[in-house]
């Protein structure tokens, strides 16, 4: 059966049954089951994997969908690896899958990654890249990094045979401001998929030993105007240290803001208190299921409406995940720094995750 499945693959010269066996004896862990981890774990689960452990703790919404082709209309609301496990069994019965319906967190980091031969992230934050880096360097396990921002994306391969780490790519973390978003940037739907392909390809030499690997190297790409190039990566010596993980990878932020949880907006509601919910969402977004009372004021054209804002009520902001309303709620204080203001922590996905027919439009 093994044969037949994997027959076109083991007709290669150099690659064939020893490098086939590899694969099966493989544990690869993958960080997000989203935009890049959709096509790894669709093409490694095809090509025999022996064991996918698939991290992420989002369920999927109408959004994702352009991109992450893993997942259909029907099951929008439901956990990305719930699915993605049901989907990829199919694919192939004989492959070992383990999902993990959490996010990965210093305190879960290294239970989680133990077990692993080797590491694809697959995430879309900064916090879950250091947090991923200095874990695989403190456990000596490689890891395939890969990024996108519109039409554009990164590859590489970290912490692989006494190569660079993704810190002697960017030493420190950028500050909040600085932080591209694809949710207001956007991503055409195609761009995360030729990445994680990119991604697949680099876990597969890395695993088998077949090729060059992108151990030591950039690769970027742009795929609008169907340019690429490498850079050269220098190592650090001091990066392949750490000796311990940090207690949290949250990205520093100039201006502290005060957030609240869906069950504590949802008690105000019930309260009766008086206040202002601003969804920065964009208004596709907005349509598919927001607040009620919830004013659209998208974070792209914030600025500029800020100044229209009541001033006398406590304003709340809302977006998909929680990173757009911090930015808002940031911008709101700089302003002001007396304005009474919230993000909603974990955005509208926290509030659909925990009180999912509460007070919600569509």
């Amino acid at each position: 059966m093994m044969d037949n499945r994997y027959s076109r693959q083991l007709q290669l010269p150099g690659f064939g049954p020893e490098a086939q066996q590899k694969l099966r004896a493989a544990r690869v862990l993958v960080v997000g089951a989203g935009g890049l981890g959709v096509p790894v774990l669709q093409y490694l689960a095809g090509m025999g994997i022996g064991t996918l452990g698939i991290v992420d703790g989002d369920t999927i919404s109408l959004t994702n969908l352009h991109r992450q082709v893993l997942y259909g209309t029907a099951e929008v609301g439901q956990l990305k690896v719930t699915v993605a496990v049901q989907k990829l069994s199919l694919l192939n019965p004989e492959i070992r899958l383990v999902p993990y319906p959490t996010h990965l967190t210093p305190q879960n980091a290294r239970e989680i990654l133990e077990s692993y031969d080797l590491v694809i992230d697959a995430t879309d934050n900064f916090e879950a890249r250091y947090l991923i880096n200095d874990a695989c360097v403190l456990m000596g396990k490689p890891f395939v990094y890969g990024a996108l921002h519109q039409f554009e994306g990164q590859v590489s391969v970290f912490n692989f045979a006494g190569g660079p780490t993704y810190r002697c790519l960017y030493p420190t973390p950028p500050s909040a401001q600085e932080i591209p978003d694809c949710n207001t940037a956007g991503v055409l739907g195609v761009v995360p998929g030729l990445i994680g392909l990119q991604q697949a390809l680099e876990a597969v030499k890395v695993l088998t030993g077949v090729g060059k690997s992108l151990s030591g190297y950039l690769l970027m790409v742009d795929y609008l105007n169907q340019t690429q190039h490498k850079i050269k990566l220098k190592v650090n010596p001091e990066n392949q240290q750490i000796t311990t993980l940090q207690g949290s990878y949250a990205v520093a932020s100039c201006t502290k803001v005060p957030e609240v949880t869906a069950t504590e907006l949802y008690d105000w509601f019930k309260e009766g208190k008086k206040m202002l919910l601003l969804d920065v969402r964009e208004q596709n977004e907005y349509m598919t299921g927001h607040l009620q009372k919830s004013l659209l004021t998208p974070l792209s054209v914030f600025r500029k409406q800020m100044d229209q804002l009541p001033q006398h009520l406590p304003i709340v902001t809302i977006c998909q995940k929680g990173s757009r309303s911090l930015k808002a709620a940031e911008m709101l204080l700089e302003k002001e720094a007396s304005t009474e203001v919230y993000s909603l922590t974990g955005g509208m996905e926290a509030w659909l995750s925990q009180l999912p027919n509460k007070l919600v439009v569509k």
